[in-house]
């Protein structure tokens, strides 16, 4: 490894918190020889040191280097320790995976214990040695108090079901932990989705947005106004303030404008939800696409038309309308070596394994063949208006014939030109991927796509702009990529192709984006 980049950062806007040194020389050499930097040490704090060179001031990892003089402190074997607290189904499944995922990839051993009332503990030990490497204490509580921790400087990471609030990233910023808005300090680390289970044999088997929404503000009672039996309804939900209840709340119950009925029964878990439903013929609930239990998933569908099933495909893509991104938030600082390795495994393919076996949805990219979609096909045909003629929708499938579109889309925050925060983290997925050689003689198009609004042309446009926009910033993210290994293209159809209808701001803003083709 390159020394120079291994050992040194230069770091002149935080200031190390830590052990106080005196003034005195220190002479910090790399482990192979070839650099070596003299200077009064600062500070130190257990893993990097902070000096004061001839160069400035510069903050040196301190596992790349031997210290010698009469400032270097007396040394034992730094452990990392770290805290992540949030969500609890993030946190009592899915991140202990990973971490069990990455101690193996990594060659440590490792401890598990379960902290009552707390959460889990997992000590790593070097593989060779036995040498307690680090501490990793994963506290299963709720997004809301995970964001509060690290507020509090109680958890260096934070699992959230949901983006973080106004409120709670002003604080974060006032708090001198940077802007959790930004794709450095927030990533989804897998997906899930909301969706609406019935019992079997119940006749209803599509609803709209709009009619979830009626049945939960109990402006719908009756299955007999939706097709079904003449029976009244009995909806079932979890705790709004936890898990997903905020997400259903905010992009179901808020953005249809109306109130949760005071008919709603709750349960506290998955497993009680389906259960419920089991046992009532007549009820629904909300739950999540990878715990529906025995209960028969009921398909989305618009006033248009449009229909869209829950699958892992249509989530991984963002395509169905409840997708529920399961984030991770870091604060503005310098992490331990040890946390740094493990951020980075999350972005491999092997932590997109772990998060399958773990019953997630991974982000790993797939192909999905054009002849798989169809429906997407037809829509655009029976959706296509006087100003999409057939001459556009005959170069749209030229276009796509012999390709396959990626399971990554990018798309926009309400009324503005900026991407939403799943696709902020898309872009360092995707740069990834080019990075790691996987498109290699190949081309990529990005395909911008915008909803109805406006004319066709000034659409056209404006969905040229986004596809070019967001190959720039996929491209920010390549470092030291050679451009002549892919062939990268931008390319718009602007409204031929809506994935919802566009009556509502949420189908709008789903029908506003930019696909990623491949040959």
């Amino acid at each position: 490894m390159n020394a120079l980049r291994a050992i040194f950062a230069v770091a002149c806007v935080t200031l190390l918190a830590g052990f106080p040194a005196r003034a005195e020389d220190v002479t910090l050499t790399a482990r192979d020889g070839s650099i070596e930097l003299t200077g009064t040490l600062l500070t130190f704090d257990g893993e990097f040191y902070r000096i004061d060179t001839e160069f400035g001031i510069l903050t040196v990892d301190g596992s790349g280097v031997t210290c010698e003089g009469p400032g270097c402190p007396s040394l034992g074997p730094y452990v990392a320790d770290l805290t992540i607290s949030g969500a609890h189904s993030m946190g009592a499944v899915l991140f202990p995976a990973l971490v069990e995922g990455f101690a193996l990839r990594q060659g440590y051993a490792l401890k598990r214990e379960e902290l009552i009332g707390i959460g889990t503990l997992y000590t790593l030990y070097e593989g060779s040695s036995g040498q307690e490497a680090a501490r990793i204490t994963i506290k299963l509580t709720t997004s809301a108090e995970g964001f509060a921790d690290l507020l509090g400087q109680q958890a260096d990471m934070v699992l959230s079901m949901r983006q973080a609030s106004t409120r709670e990233r002003s604080m974060a910023r006032e708090a001198g932990l940077g802007d959790l808005r930004i794709a450095r300090q927030s990533r989804v680390i897998a997906l899930d989705a909301l969706v609406p289970i019935v019992s079997p044999g119940n006749p209803v088997t599509k609803l709209s947005i709009n009619q979830l929404a009626a049945i939960y503000a109990g402006k719908i009672r009756n299955w007999k106004e939706l097709g079904g039996e003449d029976a009244p309804i009995t909806p079932y939900l979890m705790d709004i303030e936890e898990g997903f209840g905020p997400v259903f709340m905010k992009d179901v119950i808020s953005a249809n404008g109306v109130s949760l009925s005071d008919r709603v029964r709750f349960h506290p878990s998955n497993k009680a939800l389906a259960d419920a439903v089991a046992r009532d013929p007549f009820g629904i609930a909300i739950t999540s696409f990878m715990q529906p239990g025995n209960g028969e998933v009921v398909q989305l569908t618009g006033a248009c038309g449009f229909e869209v099933e829950a699958s892992s495909q249509t989530i991984k893509a963002e395509d169905y309308p409840l997708t529920m991104p399961m984030y991770l938030y870091l604060p503005e600082r310098r992490m331990p070596l040890l946390a740094r390795e493990l951020l980075s495994y999350l972005r491999t393919d092997s932590a997109q394994f772990v998060t399958r076996r773990a019953g997630f949805v991974d982000q790993a990219l797939m192909r999905i063949p054009i002849r798989d979609q169809g429906d997407r096909m037809a829509n655009a045909i029976t959706a296509a208006g006087t100003e999409v003629s057939l001459t556009e929708l005959k170069r749209m499938v030229d276009s796509f014939d012999g390709k396959d579109r990626l399971s990554i889309t990018f798309r926009f925050e309400g009324g503005s030109t900026l991407l939403n925060a799943p696709s902020r983290s898309n872009v360092a997925l995707l740069a990834k991927a080019l990075e790691s050689g996987r498109f290699d003689g190949g081309e990529l198009v990005f395909v911008g796509f915008s909803d109805g609004q406006g004319t066709a042309e000034q659409n056209l446009s404006l969905a040229r702009k986004r596809a070019v926009a967001v190959k720039a910033l996929v491209l920010e993210q390549l470092e030291a990529f050679d451009l002549s290994r892919v062939t990268l293209k931008a390319e718009a159809f602007g409204e031929a192709m809506p994935m919802a209808c566009d009556d509502s701001a949420w189908g709008r803003g789903v029908n506003r984006r930019v696909e990623i083709w491949v040959n």
